[in-house]
C-alpha cells in the first residue's frame, strides 16, 4: 500500500543512512531520531530492523505546543501537539544516564508535609518488598514484617535508622516508614513525555529564523542522557546546528554534516556568536579555488549564491 507514495521514497532515502549510522556507532552509542506522527509508526518498524527490536529504549513523546486542530474550519480530528523521538540503543552497552526536572511544586506541597527537629522537610514513603523476598521477612524491634519482606536487609535497617531515615511509630502494629527528605531529592524523574521543553517562539532569542529549528534544551536533554564529557555527537542532519552547540556546550566532540551551504554558514555565524573566535573546528566541503566555485556554481546556482553571500558574512533576504 506504500507503493509510489511519498513516504515509500522518503523510507527508502532514510534507510541507507540509518544502516551508515548504526555501522559507525559505538557499541557505547544510541540514536535519537525525531520525526511526525505521520512517519513513526513506519520509521520504528525500520530501526527495529537496523538495530533490532531488542535495542529499542523508548518513544518519547514531545510536546511542543498547544493542540490547534485542523487548518480548515471543519476539524476531523483531535490537535496534533507532540513529535516523537525514537530512542534506540547500539547494544546492550550502551550508556544512558537518568535526567530529572525541577519538581512540580504542587507535589512538593502537599507530599512533603513533615518536619524534623532540624527544620527539614520529608515526606514518608514505603520500605516494603514489591515481590517476596524470604532473606527479607524479619521482625525489627518488634516490629512484624510485611507479608513480601522489607525492601532492605537488616543491616541496612540499623544504618538508616541511625542516620534518622526510618519513621518508627509509637504502635508496634503500625508499619515502619522510610524518611524521604526535599533537600535530598534530584528533581522529578524524567520519563518518556517531555512536556516542560517548549518549541522556539517567535520572541525566543536563539531563534535563527530556520524552519525546522530545535530549542537547545531538547538537544542538551537528549546529550547528557546518552554521553559523557569528550564523548563523540554525531547530527548527520545538522540544519542550523542546535546539535553542535548543544554539544560544544556540555563539552563533547562534534561532527554535523549538512547538504546546504546556507545551513553551514549559519552553523558557523552562530559558533561564533557564542564561543567567539578562538573555537577551532575543522570544515570540509567548501570550495577553496575557483575552479571548486565555478563547478558548485554549474551544479547548483542557488548553493553558489548562499556560499557567495557567505564570504562577506550575509545571506539572502528570503530563505
Amino acid at each position: 500500500f506504500l507503493k509510489n507514495s511519498p513516504m515509500m521514497a522518503y523510507l527508502a532515502m532514510m534507510a541507507p543512512r540509518l544502516v551508515e549510522l548504526h555501522r559507525v556507532l559505538k557499541p557505547t552509542g544510541s540514536l535519537y531520531l525525531h520525526c511526525d506522527p505521520t512517519a513513526s509508526h513506519y520509521l520504528r518498524l525500520l530501526l527495529d530492523g537496523v538495530f533490532g527490536a531488542d535495542n529499542f529504549r523508548n518513544e518519547i513523546i514531545w510536546k511542543r505546543k498547544a493542540g490547534r486542530g485542523e487548518t480548515n474550519n471543519a476539524a476531523i480530528r483531535f490537535g496534533v501537539s507532540a513529535d516523537s523521538i525514537l530512542f534506540y540503543a547500539r547494544s546492550k552497552a550502551s550508556f544512558f544516564r537518568r535526567q530529572y526536572r525541577a519538581n512540580n511544586p504542587h507535589y512538593i506541597e502537599t507530599k512533603f508535609t513533615n518536619l524534623d527537629e532540624k527544620g527539614r522537610r520529608y515526606h514518608l514513603d514505603n520500605i516494603t518488598s514489591p515481590s517476596y523476598r524470604p532473606n527479607l521477612v524479619y521482625e525489627y524491634k518488634g516490629y512484624a514484617p510485611p507479608t513480601k519482606g522489607w525492601a532492605v536487609s537488616r543491616e541496612r535497617m540499623e544504618q538508616m535508622e541511625a542516620e534518622g531515615r526510618l519513621y518508627l511509630p509509637k504502635d508496634k502494629t503500625k508499619r515502619i516508614r522510610r524518611k524521604r527528605y526535599l533537600d535530598e531529592l534530584e528533581g522529578e524523574t524524567v520519563d518518556s513525555l517531555w512536556d516542560d521543553i517548549p518549541p522556539i517562539n517567535s520572541q525566543a532569542q536563539e531563534r535563527l529564523g530556520y524552519p525546522t529549528q530545535k530549542p537547545q534544551a531538547l538537544l542538551e536533554r537528549i546529550i547528557e542522557a546518552s554521553t559523557n564529557p569528550g564523548g563523540l555527537v554525531l547530527d548527520p542532519f545538522c540544519g542550523c546546528g542546535t546539535t553542535v552547540h548543544a554539544a560544544q556546550k556540555a563539552g563533547r566532540q562534534w561532527i554535523g554534516i549538512d547538504v546546504t551551504y546556507l545551513a553551514i554558514n549559519l552553523i558557523k555565524r552562530r559558533l561564533k556568536d557564542a564561543f567567539g573566535e578562538e573555537l577551532q573546528f575543522e570544515e570540509k566541503g567548501q570550495p577553496t579555488d575557483f575552479t571548486s566555485a565555478q563547478r558548485l556554481a554549474e551544479l547548483d546556482k542557488f548553493q553558489f549564491q548562499h556560499w557567495a553571500l557567505s564570504l562577506i558574512d550575509a545571506r539572502p533576504l528570503k530563505e
